[in-house]
């Protein structure tokens, strides 16, 4: 198949699907990543342009393309315990000041592959016991990388920033056909619900939480979709519950609903 280039136009139709969809605002340098990944899907259904695939997935798909596509074209890099000093506030301070005896709850909003909900379930199970009342809800868009996080099944090298006490304790070293591989234990993954939400529509009954991890997904947005999706997310926390988001984002200018208490960490008023 000879190579395929994709025009400004073509360009322009997916970045505006990925916009009504799933609120990501694609900036124009993302043309050589949009074209890199859809291009198998083109080979897979034999098409020799992208304005191709783009009227297969929008008129009559294919059963699930739709969905592929939305996979495909949302950025989903993660490891364990990325920017560790959440994980430390998390398990230092608000985790040992809890109320006792009532269940305790966590949102991963944007769970990627399950890096990181099975790394806040690491801190909750080093804090409260594996057995103990709490749970987390991991939630994506992208079907696929729900798929991978249920599987638990990792690349040993991926395990380089899991401390090796939790290591030991909480993953199990692959063999044979799984031989470099870790897969998280199932009483770990017991304590996980996964779910399919899109952040830029109306969330699904999810009651409230203690914490929510909101990182690494809004500088995919532009402000207006910034401010809806916070605000959705503000009404699923308790008062005065926590929200994290990445380093390389703010709040500010974005919700009054929150105080920052440490870096990308605040507090719901």
């Amino acid at each position: 198949m000879q190579e395929l280039a994709i025009d400004d136009r073509e360009f322009k139709q997916f970045r505006d699907l990925l916009y009504q969809t799933a609120g990501i605002a694609l900036a124009d340098h993302k043309k050589a990543l949009v074209a890199g990944r859809l291009r198998k899907r083109l080979e897979h259904y034999g098409l020799s342009s992208y304005k191709q695939y783009f009227d297969l997935i929008t008129t009559n798909p294919p059963d699930g393309e739709r969905q592929v596509a939305i996979d495909l074209l949302t950025t989903n890099e993660t490891y364990f315990y990325r920017e560790p000093k959440h994980f430390e506030f998390l398990a230092n301070t608000i985790l040992p000041a809890r109320e006792r005896g009532v269940p305790y709850r966590i949102w991963s909003a944007a769970s990627s592959s399950g890096e990181e909900p099975y790394t806040l379930a690491m801190v909750c199970a080093e804090a409260m016991g594996v057995s103990g009342n709490w749970e987390i809800v991991a939630s994506d868009i992208s079907t696929r990388v729900l798929a991978k996080a249920q599987e638990a099944l990792y690349p040993m090298e991926r395990a380089q920033h899991i401390p090796q006490a939790q290591l030991s304790s909480y993953c199990l070293r692959g063999v044979g056909a799984a031989s470099g591989m870790f897969k998280i234990d199932k009483p770990l993954r017991d304590k996980i619900k996964f779910m399919i939400v899109n952040l830029n529509q109306a969330l699904p009954d999810l009651g409230r939480f203690d914490v929510i991890f909101l990182r690494n997904v809004l500088f995919y947005f532009d402000r207006e979709t910034k401010c809806a999706v916070v605000d959705r997310v503000a009404r699923a926390l308790k008062p005065h519950g926590y929200l994290f988001i990445s380093h390389s984002e703010s709040l500010q200018g974005i919700s009054e609903a929150f105080t920052a208490v440490r870096p990308a960490a605040y507090r719901k008023n």
